[in-house]
């Protein structure tokens, strides 16, 4: 079995794939050896390592880059978020697709926000579009549809349910919807999207069990890890700077198990 099929394969409520996303190959490693099935990159975490914003921020290079070296330093399926595309138009959106199956990857979130001096979600049409071009470029990745309505205020159940629908038919192979915790609409956007499900969680969201009997395929952590983990440095650092001790760095991860996975 291909790397990319299965990756597909794990997309199952019955044991909903979880992804503890990472943002550099030291992490991927790191996520891997704990058990991962499938590493997943945060688009957020990625940017920051590499010194710039998330959103959009980033460039196509400086992503792909990034992401052979992530796809190099595990054995397991890696899919990447590449924000919206890295692109204006879908010929650029597949261009960048194209870039990520060369790179090693099997998957991608596409998410649907259009950012600049209007932010907001981009017309279904604009969106659907990108996503065919998508596939028309990468055949056999796994195209992870982002649908920002939760995300951006908007709550409206029909019209999430009417984009995860026109998005798999241009060719996504699956929906991720952040931004929703709430079990009763989880449920229902599981009953009424005919793909795989996939549920941003983090502090105060259900459990991957909870979540695989509401019918959710794929559960994604996404920037919670990398923030935590800058949020560690920062500690470590107001304390050292301040106090001058260092218990922020109780717990942490030893240099040796760090080199052996490295290794």
């Amino acid at each position: 079995m291909t790397n990319a099929a299965l990756f597909r394969s794990l997309h199952d409520p019955a044991d909903p794939l979880v992804l503890v996303n990472a943002w550099d190959a030291a992490s991927a490693r790191v996520v891997a050896a704990a058990g991962a099935r499938a590493v997943a990159t945060t688009s957020a975490g990625v940017a920051w390592t590499l010194g710039v914003p998330d959103g959009d921020a980033l460039t196509r290079d400086a992503m792909l880059e990034h992401l052979r070296r992530v796809v190099a330093a595990v054995d397991v399926p890696v899919t990447a978020d590449v924000e919206s595309g890295f692109g204006a138009t879908p010929d650029e959106v597949a261009e960048t697709l194209r870039g990520v199956a060369d790179a090693g990857a099997v998957g991608v979130n596409l998410e649907d926000t259009v950012r600049g001096e209007r932010p907001g979600l981009r017309e279904v049409a604009g969106q659907v579009a990108r996503i065919a071009a998508a596939r028309a470029a990468a055949p056999d990745l796994y195209i992870n549809a982002r649908i920002d309505t939760y995300l951006r205020g908007t709550d409206d159940l029909e019209q999430t349910i009417e984009r995860a629908r026109a998005y798999l038919d241009a060719g996504a192979s699956g929906i991720f919807v952040p931004g929703v915790v709430d079990t009763d609409t989880i449920g229902r956007l599981a009953a009424a999207i005919p793909a795989p499900l996939n549920i941003l969680v983090g502090p105060g969201a259900p459990t991957v069990a909870e979540l695989g009997k509401l019918g959710v395929a794929r559960v994604s952590l996404g920037s919670w890890v990398a923030e935590a983990a800058y949020a560690v440095a920062r500690r470590a650092a107001e304390e050292a700077f301040t106090t001058g001790t260092y218990t922020s760095l109780d717990g942490a991860i030893e240099y040796s198990e760090l080199n052996r996975l490295m290794g």
